[in-house]
């Protein structure tokens, strides 16, 4: 999947809910970055090797800043396909594997569900579902 050669199925409505929330996420729940990893970990324990860094608390951070960036960039196909390769490139130097982004999906989504609460929609999580195919996607492109 080329990221800059289709159109992007997440709307200007769709961003703005998604932005919202990870403001909310961020203000509201300061350990939702690290509830992701224990979420992750839970599911596929044998990723917890990929971390060199114990400390998951700034990995935490560093993905929730990913998270915003990824949608800043859904405004801009292009811009967003080439975050996406680069971000693959790192991941991929790392040893990070297609068969790691499905537990990932779901720590994502019920960390979002179990810090939002009602707030996190069903709407809102197919948005989230749709930019995690995206990403997930293009990241194991073998263009990445």
């Amino acid at each position: 999947m080329n990221a800059g050669a289709r159109a992007m199925p997440l709307d200007s409505t769709n961003l703005a809910r998604m932005r919202e929330m990870l403001h909310i996420l961020r203000r509201d729940a300061p350990d939702a970055s690290t509830d992701f990893y224990q979420a992750l970990f839970e599911r596929a324990p044998e990723l917890r090797t990929l971390f060199r860094d114990s400390d998951l608390a700034g990995q935490g951070r560093k993905f929730m800043a990913m998270l915003g960036l990824l949608v800043d960039a859904c405004e801009d196909y292009g811009r967003l396909g080439n975050e996406i390769r680069e971000l693959g490139r790192g991941h991929a130097a790392y040893g990070v594997e297609a068969r790691f982004f499905p537990p990932m999906e779901e720590a994502l989504i019920d960390t979002m569900r179990s810090n939002l609460g009602e707030r996190f929609t069903p709407e809102l999580e197919a948005d989230w579902r749709k930019l995690y195919a995206i990403v997930a996607n293009e990241m194991m492109s073998p263009d990445s």
